[in-house]
């Protein structure tokens, strides 16, 4: 099980914060969009290929990246 935890314009895209999913052993993060595509529709894309993804205490964009227990979904966020 994998608890997915979204933020900010994500967040309101899937409408909701968080969720879990039963993904297989050594699924990457190229799964999990795969799963947030098909259960969310091929509009998300877009959004999610500027997305970073926080996998433990690891920040990363590789789409290979092997997901941990918990993983947050981050839009670029604006402000400064």
């Amino acid at each position: 099980m994998v608890e997915i935890r979204y933020f900010a314009a994500i967040a309101d895209a899937v409408g909701k914060d968080t969720e879990t999913f039963d993904l297989p052993p050594g699924s990457t993060v190229a799964d999990l969009r795969a799963r947030l595509l098909a259960d969310y529709g091929p509009d998300l894309d877009k959004m999610l290929s500027v997305c970073a993804y926080l996998v433990g205490d690891e920040l990363t964009r590789d789409t290979g990246a092997a997901l941990g227990p918990r993983v947050d979904v981050l839009p670029p966020f604006a402000g400064g």
